[in-house]
């Protein structure tokens, strides 16, 4: 005796995933961050400027991230097949993954070009470095307004987030070194202003990948507690047992749950099938954010006989 019941809809069933929405700012922060990045090019040139033109190295991996990030949200948003029965769904998870990994080989270029200048001074024009420092700071903190309520929903638009903070924060950095350098001739300035930079991208990067990770391992969605989800169906009336509980998310604002429940015969006859599905959908979407659940229906004795049919 055994039930189904998927009461809500996936991402791609209600029009795409929840990172779809932030499709056309992630193109006007990508435009931005590739027109920085040859401007910040020139400057460096022009000023002799190492920092800005690490800057510019930086702005040209993040955007490559954002790229991805956008190829991702395309491929999340085809159609479910037969063979792919939630799509393409993972693909933003997998693009936040690779995010993090770039992030993390900038924060420690970033580290390692920091001990290498405190050997190897640059002879910087200092005003020069601080109005193209200047520019590119106000264009990250306009991508950064931009992506602002996004990061907030989306792992794949968050790892972008981060991406252009870091991008501002190095803006942040040639302007302060600069200054430094321009007030004082204190050359030290550009590499230990360096390291915080690198400081602070890294540990971000890696709350992100702990995330992503737990996404990718089909770990609880963030906020469910499964022993209180247990609980919860267990005090329904007629409920006698629940077993292969799992719960999971496919991608973000996509979390799925499935449960065997043993129901007690008496229960099912008084009541059917259809009321005790519904009751279950509601006593989950009442407690917890999760939409799209499928329930198994089963009498005392059932999760037995599946036993010796698995064997």
């Amino acid at each position: 005796m055994g039930a189904g019941h998927d009461h809500g809809h996936t991402g791609t069933d209600s029009g795409g995933t929840v990172s779809a929405a932030h499709m056309g700012r992630l193109r006007i922060a990508l435009c931005i961050t590739l027109g920085i990045m040859v401007v910040q090019i020139i400057g460096g040139i022009a000023a002799n400027s190492l920092a800005l033109v690490a800057d510019a190295a930086h702005m040209a991996t993040d955007a490559l991230g954002l790229g991805m990030a956008l190829l991702a949200i395309h491929f999340a948003n085809r159609p479910a097949s037969v063979n792919r029965t939630f799509g393409y769904a993972r693909a933003e998870i997998l693009a936040a993954l690779a995010n993090c990994l770039l992030l993390l080989g900038v924060g420690g270029f970033v580290l390692y070009e920091a001990v290498e200048r405190f050997f190897t001074p640059a002879d910087t024009d200092g005003g020069l470095a601080i109005v193209f420092g200047v520019i590119g700071l106000v264009a990250n903190v306009i991508s950064l307004s931009l992506l602002m309520g996004g990061q907030k929903e989306s792992l794949n638009v968050r790892g972008a987030f981060l991406e252009v903070l870091a991008d501002a924060l190095g803006s942040a950095t040639v302007i302060v070194s600069a200054l430094i350098i321009l007030l004082t001739g204190w050359t030290a300035a550009d590499p230990i202003a360096s390291i915080l930079i690198g400081l602070m991208i890294v540990p971000r990067t890696v709350k992100l990948l702990r995330e992503t990770l737990n996404v990718l391992l089909e770990s609880a969605p963030k906020g469910v507690d499964m022993e209180e989800v247990r609980s919860h169906i267990l005090a329904l009336p007629g409920v006698e047992d629940v077993h292969d509980l799992h719960a999971w998310t496919i991608t973000s604002g996509m979390p799925v749950l499935s449960a065997h429940v043993v129901v007690s015969a008496e229960m099912l006859d008084s009541i059917g099938h259809e009321k005790l599905l519904h009751d279950l959908q509601g006593c989950l979407g009442d407690h917890f954010d999760v939409e799209h659940c499928t329930f198994q229906l089963e009498p005392g004795g059932h999760a037995d006989h599946e036993a010796k049919v698995c064997h």
